[in-house]
């Protein structure tokens, strides 16, 4: 199992959209577990419910907790997805 913490850059947080593309990405690992602890509890990533009710705002930090093949390099792809700024620039 390897750990990572994030810190949460998308300015509304990790909601509907952001939430959408993590899941979609997860679901292209069937071997291994996925969980994000945050101060409002944890998600296995196994639902877009699960993810959106930890209630992830912009600035807040999280551990994300992968176990299986090539965990190393999932994380590192998964962790870019929390803290990518999914908002478009403000003109």
């Amino acid at each position: 199992m390897v750990e990572k913490i994030v810190t949460i850059k998308n300015h509304a947080g990790i909601h509907c959209r952001p939430s959408s593309v993590i899941l979609e990405a997860v679901g292209k690992y069937k071997d291994v577990s996925f969980k994000v602890i945050a101060p409002n509890g944890e998600s296995d990533l196994s639902s877009i419910l699960g993810l959106l009710s930890l209630g992830l705002h912009c600035d807040d930090k999280a551990t994300l907790q992968i176990s299986g093949d090539k965990e190393e390099e999932i994380i590192e792809e998964i962790a870019s997805l929390f803290e990518y700024e999914f908002d478009f620039p403000q003109d």
